[in-house]
């Protein structure tokens, strides 16, 4: 097939053409603006656009699909100019049902743990040798990249995600998807930009379990009170599907992980840490299962692994000093209370400083970050940032320090809005008998955290 990518530098986006130029495609693409890693990696494989900006001359009547990505516009003229010439324009989770159509899909879903949950799926079956076709939002080890598409692949696994499909297809991702087997890791009103309220928010999950295949099978968290809600409205008009709940199992902190203990006795020593990461490995082995693989051989496999990117990922340890700074991807308020609660639970004798950066539309909603009231209350040391610059060019209502600070409800929470405020407050972190926790889904406005010479624990 000849295939354009409208917006190709974006994560989702580069990885979708990477893996159709390895399944034999041939690929075109265009965006205004390709940042590293994008960038580096579509170069090496030949499919880097030679010039930035959109250009309608690239949409030829030969094309078989133009995948349109979400950072285009409706206005965008290679849209326009697709559209005129009654090409066939997808967004990628509808391309990745299209060509997916023929294999047994298992989706990912929820607000929360999604990334982790599908990483572990896929390194298990990596490990097993059963490759899959896959969508996930992290780099995995083992894997070049974060999609693969492939005819002989029995499996797709895909990360499924609530949020829109494309510039001109309001309808969450995962709404395409159709899964076989799914799991449903929890609900947390987020994307106060799409779903303004949390009812219309939780309806998108409920008509996301509608589309599961005849038969199909339901994996969710029984301590999710909301989840458990939906649950209960949608079994008695889907008596097809195998309705299978878990919870966090028994867990205990090791010096480099926990021991993790399961409801039919297995034990294992893992390199992960934290409640919500025991309750992701409980998801993840109920898939496995439920794609009619063991558990033992799922155990088995997970004794080596060690996370997805950018989820609890150590940056610097001092072993010596006792000190570890981690960064994560927390960015919705149960994500943030669960990975603060899971880091002082692993480290009951050190102080610990969490540093949290507003970055996402819903944070910097004035209406929605009454949202993280109490949010970081758990943690010794509270900070969070936001760039005044990002609200702005957000078009979102202007921020103060004063009302963030009121609305976290915790008075000494310290407020930044300038990055060397943030540089000079993280040189203060002490270097000994400290953890440092670093949570958004962005980049501190450039700031990289440098151990600063020994600092007196505080």
């Amino acid at each position: 097939m000849r295939i354009h990518l409208i917006a190709i530098g974006g994560s989702a986006m580069h990885n979708f053409a990477l893996a159709l130029a390895d399944a034999g495609h041939v690929i075109t693409g265009s965006d205004d603006q390709i940042f590293e890693p994008s960038r580096g990696r579509l170069q090496e494989a030949g499919l880097l656009p030679s010039e930035e900006g959109w250009n309608a001359d690239k949409i030829t009547p030969d094309l078989d699909v133009v995948i349109l990505g979400m950072h285009a516009q409706k206005d965008n003229p290679e849209l326009k100019r697709a559209q005129d010439l009654g090409i066939r324009i997808q967004s990628y989770p509808e391309f990745l049902r299209f060509a997916t159509e023929s294999k047994r899909r298992l989706v990912v879903a929820g607000s929360h743990g999604k990334t982790t949950v599908t990483s572990m799926i896929l390194h298990a079956m990596n490990k097993s040798g059963r490759r899959t076709d896959l969508m996930v939002g992290a780099q995995i080890k083992g894997f070049d990249r974060m999609v693969d598409l492939q005819d002989n692949h029995e499996w797709a696994v895909i990360e499924g995600d609530e949020y829109l499909s494309s510039p001109i297809d309001s309808r969450p991702k995962f709404l395409w998807y159709g899964p076989h087997v799914t799991v449903v890791t929890g609900i947390a009103w987020d994307h106060v930009n799409v779903f303004p309220t949390e009812t219309s928010y939780i309806r998108q999950f409920e008509m996301y379990l509608a589309t599961v295949q005849m038969n199909g099978i339901v994996i969710h968290c029984m301590e999710d009170d909301t989840l458990n809600t939906v649950v209960s409205r949608i079994k008695s008009s889907r008596p097809d599907i195998q309705w299978v709940g878990y919870a966090t199992p028994s867990h205990t902190p090791t010096t480099h992980g926990s021991i993790v203990t399961f409801e039919d006795g297995t034990s294992l020593s893992l390199d992960l840490l934290g409640a919500h990461n025991m309750q992701n490995l409980a998801a993840a082995r109920a898939c496995f299962r439920a794609m009619g693989y063991t558990t033992n051989e799922f155990d088995k496999h997970m004794r080596d692994f060690t996370g997805a990117a950018r989820r609890l990922e150590i940056i610097h340890e001092d072993v010596a000093r006792n000190f570890v700074a981690f960064r994560d991807f927390a960015h919705a308020p149960s994500k943030l209370r669960a990975t603060q609660a899971s880091v002082v639970n692993q480290f009951p004798n050190r102080k610990v400083t969490a540093v949290f950066e507003l970055h996402t539309y819903s944070s910097l909603s004035k209406s929605f970050i009454p949202q993280y009231s109490e949010a970081m209350n758990e943690v010794d040391h509270a900070i969070v940032y936001f760039d005044p610059s990002v609200v702005q060019h957000k078009r979102l209502e202007e921020l103060s320090p004063e009302f963030v600070k009121d609305s976290f409800a915790r008075d000494n929470l310290e407020v930044f809005t300038k990055t060397n405020d943030l540089k000079r407050r993280l040189s203060q972190v002490p270097s000994e008998n400290h953890v440092l926790l670093m949570m958004s889904s962005g980049r501190f406005g450039g700031v990289i955290f440098n151990p600063a010479p020994h600092q007196a624990t505080s």
